[in-house]
Formats: C-alpha cells, structure tokens, sequence
C-alpha cells in the first residue's frame, strides 16, 4: 500500500471517529428536548436510524463478537486484580530529596520495610455483544510514610494515619465496533500514553502492543514517560480502533480528557475546567510480531496566565516506543521530546523561555531457565531542559506535575526474575537514580551531585486476567 493510500484510509477512520462522537451527542441532545414518551431512548433509535439491516450486515462481518440477539454469547464477568511490592533497603538517600516523583522521595538512608507499591482490583461487565462497563480501583502508596511531616508526598495513596487508600482510577463505558474495528469509549479510561487494561477475552479494539505492556516488568518501576508523570489515565472519551479489524496489527487511539486524572475540576486546578487534553496514537505490529512500534503525542493548554508578561501556557510530548523479540533476547528503545510554553523565567536575562525536556529508555530482558527464570536490565537518562545555561538563574512557571528544570536524571536496574508458575513473579533486584545539577556551581541554589539507591525483593502477582 503506498503513502498516499494509507494517509486515505488513516483519513476515512479519523473522520468515522468524529462523526460517531457527533451522532452519541446528537443522541444526547435530542433526550434532553423530547417530551415523547415513545422516544425515551433517542441515543438508541438515532443509531439504528443510521444502522439499517443492510449496513448491520455488513458491519457483523468484521466484528468478533456476536451480534445482539445471538444465543450463543455469554457475557464476561470478571473479577481481576494485581498486587506488587518489596521489602526493600534504601541504602543511601539523595541529600536534598530532589525527584518528588521517585518512590523513594523523603525516605532516609538504611530504611528497610516491607511495602505494596500498587494493588489493582478490577471489574469488567458485558452488559451486552456490544457495551461492556470497566472498573479498577487503585492503591499506590508512597514509601515515604511522613505525611503530617515537612516532607510532602506527590500522588500517593498515603492517608494522614498511614493507612492505605483506594481511588477510583477507571469507570467506564465502551461501545464496541461503533463502526467496524472501532470502539468507542467514555468515562475515565486509560490513555494511549503506554498502558491500558482491557484484556484480549473483553474481545476489544483496544491496543496490547503499547510500551507498559511490552515492557513487561511494571512492576520494577514505570515507563520513563509514566515515570515523569504523562497522564496514565484521564477521565473523556476516546476511539480505539484497528485498520485491520480481522488480525488487528494496526491501529490508532484518538482521546480527548480533562487533563485532571482522578481529580475532580477545582478552583485550585481551573485549567482543567476550561482547556482539554488531546492524545493520539498510531501502533503496529510487523515481522509477524517480532516488531512492535508506536508513534504518541499529546498537547494541552495548561494556564490561562493573570501575568501579562508571562503569556499563556501549554504543553505537548512526541513519543516514539520500538520492541524487538528476536527469541530469546527482547529489547527495546523508549524516547520522547516535550515542550513547555513559557516553561521557565531566566531572572538573568530577564526574560520569558520556553524549554524542551527529552528522554531515552532502553532495556532488554531474556530467557536463563524456560518459563522460570529470568533476567532484565534498563537505562533511563532524563534531561529536563536542553536549552538550559548554567551560568543563569532559573525560576519555574509551569503547572505540569514533579516538573524541575534544574537537574539530569539518570536511572539504572537490573535484577533476575523468578517465576514458579504463571503470573507469580519473585524478584531480587537493583535500583539506582542519580541527580546531576545543570547549574555552574556558583551559580545560586547550585546542590551537588549526589543519588539514590536501593536492593529490593519484589513480588507480584496476577489473578483473574
């Protein structure tokens, strides 16, 4: 197929995609101005106003689950969840606690404790072949146990008495095959950033090639796009859908959210009332899988600024994620570029800049005993503002989460991985994060190098999926 023709097709789905997205509110619409009793479900007779028996036909043809009124589907009800922690020993503590989206933030040197990090328990439920609800609930807890002390905690589950908390992390509805090879979803979802829950037996056009997922240790430590905090999950709607809606080795995800996770719209967090959050991605699956790669991106308007010297704000990330398995071996290559309008003051100029944050990732895993025993390794180097000086002082504007433009990260594991039976991991490894200041040292608020490490026992566990 040449570029012309795909960007053809690419085009069709897209614009398939918006005109559903029109039709559900359009439905919507009509509900809240009838007062006929016969047309209580107006979302309903509009989309079979549009599916007529001819066209119904032709859409079964390409969808993988029975059509309405087939005896011969039974529902999906299932209960699933995951859990994984260590008993882990910070072995040496970053003398100024820099990195607040580090788990171990705030935790001392020679600290040891049992811990959960993430507890997953989730609920799908096919209401019918064609809507499907999911729920996951979600306790991610910080190691840093001093909540009512001076060091803050960002985006744990740590309640004031030291208990553990749930959050509501997806609740959403999907409508499968809205058109052929499309799925249609609201609520709070994941986004195309690197992970989504739907499993393969949901029958969904949902991707299962993203990074998070081809990684496959999540429970080591999360993306370098998650790790510096690109939104996971969102609550808006999105189309999942495939170009190929028989062997599904090509698709694409358009969302738009609020760009406010699980928190709810606030004065102290307006923008999310005002601007919206747009995500898209393009994935595929080559050389008979061996050769999984997606293309992301996301923008959004961040603050409508009261400073007039300031101006407004945004922030937006490229992001490219390749894997190649070549039996026994898999490696892979995660890197992104972002963008922070009107990011930073540079108090020594005097003036208003821009920066740009890049990122790089790469790991490899691979085989030492068949389906028991394994090993893993990763690299990550984080650079927060490739236009930095270092002979001049900086001040940060931006409202994007953990973000600093004052230090290089770089982060470092590796470990073996035991696995007795299926979805049961045991798992000794090494983790190390080390904190390079962009700053000349003279430079005012200068802090030297330093790092953060740590030897851990992980364990993890899958049931129900």
């Amino acid at each position: 197929m040449c570029l012309t023709q795909l960007m053809e097709k690419m085009f069709t789905k897209f614009k398939k995609s918006l005109t559903a997205i029109a039709l559900l509110f359009l439905g919507t619409t009509a509900f809240a101005q009838s007062n006929d009793a016969n047309s209580s479900d107006p979302i309903g007779n509009l989309i079979a106003s549009v599916n007529t028996p001819s066209s119904h036909k032709s859409e079964s043809k390409a969808v993988t689950t029975p059509v309405e009124g087939d005896t011969s589907w039974h529902p999906v009800r299932r209960v699933w969840g995951y859990a994984f922690g260590d008993l882990y020993y910070v072995s040496h503590a970053d003398n100024f606690n820099r990195g607040p989206e580090n788990i171990y933030a705030g935790v001392p040197s020679s600290r040891n404790a049992f811990q959960f990090r993430r507890i997953y328990l989730g609920y799908d439920y096919e209401i019918s072949p064609r809507f499907t609800a999911e729920m996951l609930l979600a306790s991610e807890p910080s190691a840093n146990t001093g909540v009512n002390g001076t060091t803050s905690i960002q985006n744990s589950d740590n309640l004031v008495d030291g208990k553990m908390a749930f959050f509501i992390k997806n609740f959403n509805l999907r409508y499968k095959n809205i058109y052929p090879g499309a799925d249609f979803v609201i609520g709070e979802l994941g986004t195309p950033g690197f992970a989504l829950n739907e499993g393969k037996e949901m029958h969904t056009n949902a991707p299962n090639s993203l990074s998070e997922s081809t990684l496959g240790t999540r429970f080591l430590e999360k993306t370098v796009s998650d790790f510096h905090k690109t939104n996971a999950y969102d609550v808006g709607a999105a189309i999942q859908g495939t170009f190929d809606p028989k062997t599904k080795n090509f698709g694409y995800v358009v969302m738009v959210g609020n760009n406010s996770t699980s928190s709810l719209l606030s004065a102290a967090s307006p923008n999310t009332g005002f601007f919206k959050m747009f995500y898209g991605s393009l994935w595929g699956k080559f050389m008979q899988g061996h050769l999984v790669a997606d293309l992301y991106f996301d923008n959004v308007n961040t603050a409508a600024t009261t400073s007039v010297t300031l101006g407004p704000q945004s922030h937006s990330m490229f992001k490219a994620f390749v894997s190649y398995n070549s039996k026994p071996i898999t490696v892979g290559v995660e890197a992104y570029t972002q963008s922070f309008k009107n990011g930073v003051n540079n108090t020594t100029a005097g003036t208003v800049e821009n920066s740009n944050a890049e990122a790089f990732s790469i790991w490899a895993k691979g085989p030492i005993i068949k389906n028991k025993l394994s090993f893993f390794a990763r690299r990550d180097a984080y650079d927060p503002n490739t236009k930095f000086n270092g002979a001049d002082v900086y001040t940060v504007n931006t409202n994007y989460s953990s973000y600093s433009t004052f230090y290089r990260e770089n982060y470092y594991s590796f470990g073996l991985d035991f696995t007795p039976i299926k979805n049961v991991h045991f798992t000794p490894n090494y983790w190390i994060l080390y904190y390079r200041d962009k700053r000349n040292s003279n430079v005012s608020g200068y802090q030297f190098n330093d790092h953060t490490e740590a030897y851990r026992f992980t364990f993890y566990y899958v049931f129900g999926k």
